[in-house]
């Protein structure tokens, strides 16, 4: 398989536990009771279950972000979320500036059209609002 450059492009290789969950593209994937082991080939958005967050689970800003940044990466239109990321990020930055260095890098990689990038670099931004909730306390 080649991309548009021609370059050759190897298959992705998930190994997924019994009853582990995968995205791929809008379907939600649901292993049965073995490993399986799965080659992908293609450009398809794909979120492993550890990395999805369902909407409940988005209680913080910081967590609202990564839903966000989620949606955008697996919406074929990501740039229509981009008025609300950008209206979310002006709030946290305003009540917590040592965010700004994160939010350089997620913006870069959604300006970018790197989705998958923003959103590893959005789990991380979770991590920083931790710190500094456990820090107020």
């Amino acid at each position: 398989m080649q991309n548009k450059t021609g370059e050759n492009l190897m298959a992705l290789i998930i190994d997924l536990k019994p009853s582990e969950r995968i995205i791929i593209g809008t379907a939600l994937i649901t292993n049965d009771d073995n490993r399986t082991r799965l080659h992908i080939e293609g450009a398809a958005a794909i979120l492993r279950e550890k990395d999805i967050m369902r909407e409940e689970e988005a209680n913080t800003p910081c967590k609202r972000i990564y839903f966000t940044v989620q949606l955008m990466y697996l919406s074929q239109d990501p740039a229509a979320l981009h008025d609300a990321y950008f209206a979310q990020i002006r709030d946290i930055q305003n009540a917590a500036p040592s965010t700004s260095t994160f939010f350089m890098i997620i913006n870069e990689h959604i300006m970018n059209g790197h989705y998958y990038k923003a959103l590893k670099e959005a789990r991380l931004l979770i991590e920083h609002e931790a710190e500094l909730i456990g820090n107020v306390k």
